[in-house]
């Protein structure tokens, strides 16, 4: 099981933004710090990547490079598609579990967006 943390600052004077809404997150994976994720607008590759990946509903694999346009070094990019149960703890709190299709087992990935 995979547990990633994004953490980000509470704002003094009761601001209203919503977590999912805060623009700077300090990253854990498995309790280790890991690095750090701004909110930004999406690019023409990552639009590219949606579109392709519309059709898709469940599965991991990889997307070839088109031969134009060498963006990733490896030549190629890896996705997970997957549903997710969101999970609402608090105004300062929101949970991401990754289901297992078979239903038998708990969540095999679980991401946490939390304000501290």
């Amino acid at each position: 099981m995979v547990r990633i943390a994004m953490e980000c600052e509470k704002r003094s004077g009761g601001d209203k933004t919503q977590v999912m809404e805060e623009p700077i997150w300090t990253m854990f994976c498995n309790g280790k710090k890991s690095g750090f994720g701004v909110k930004r607008e999406p690019t023409e590759e990552d639009l590219r990547v949606m579109r392709t990946l519309h059709v898709v509903s469940m599965g991991a694999g990889v997307i070839p490079e088109e031969e134009e346009e060498v963006v990733h070094p490896e030549g190629e990019l890896a996705y997970m598609r997957a549903h997710f149960e969101r999970v609402v703890g608090s105004r300062d709190s929101e949970t991401y579990y990754m289901m297992n299709p078979d239903g038998n087992s708990g969540p095999e990935l679980s991401l946490f967006f939390v304000r501290v």
